[in-house]
């Protein structure tokens, strides 16, 4: 078994020293553990994000598994859990937080405040707006990255991350929707995935322009 050190260390030699330093200090909240969150929460993970706090209410359901980090066996389980179990195969010595609760605008605040940054993955507009207005409203000082477009099979060109106001970060090419009658794959997913685990990755380090 590895140890925590020879694992820190290993990350050390990619990263350097005092980045893996800042990345194990860090907290970074993940909304929603879909196409998105559960691809960005291994990105993390392999950052060695020290404390990750993993929200969403949901099961894995078949339909998940073209584009969600889970497998076969995870059907019917919880995202959260599911999604623990692989993520400690990769890193067993991290901080992990789960809440297999429903985020709304009551339980929003208390559920990520303590984290740098926050990362919105929902799925629908609503629930998009209801987070990013309630944590923008509440907690001055957190950043939050959120994906807005990565449906159907144009090019991955189009996706992009923006800085529309302060301490808000949005990925992805702004307009593509499922609502539309495009449906999402996983190439395009993941870029806008990547997207946002760059940006949240930047921001730990003061990195703040996109």
């Amino acid at each position: 078994m590895v140890t925590e050190k020879e694992l820190f260390n290993a990350l050390a030699e990619r990263h350097g020293v005092e980045i893996q330093k800042k990345f194990a200090n860090s907290c970074v909240g993940i909304a929603g553990l879909g196409g998105l969150g559960s691809n960005i929460a291994v990105y993390l993970t392999r950052l060695g994000i020290g404390k990750l706090i993993l929200v969403d209410f949901d099961n894995v359901d078949i339909t998940n598994i073209n584009r969600q980090n889970y497998v076969l066996s995870d059907i019917g389980r919880p995202k959260t859990t599911a999604l623990y179990e692989h993520l400690i195969k990769i890193n067993p010595y991290l901080n992990y937080q789960l809440h297999q609760v429903k985020i709304t605008s009551e339980n929003a605040v208390s559920l990520f405040s303590g984290c740098d940054i926050i990362c919105e993955a929902f799925d629908k507009p609503d629930q998009k707006a209801m987070l990013i207005q309630t944590l923008l409203s509440t907690l001055k000082d957190v950043k939050i990255v959120s994906g807005n477009g990565m449906a159907g099979f144009n090019t991955a060109n189009l996706i992009k991350t923006t800085n529309p106001i302060k301490n808000l970060y949005i990925c992805g090419d702004g307009q593509s929707d499922i609502s539309d009658g495009l449906g999402l794959m996983s190439p395009r997913v993941a870029v806008c995935a990547s997207h946002q685990a760059t940006m949240i990755m930047r921001l730990l380090l003061n990195e703040n322009n996109v």
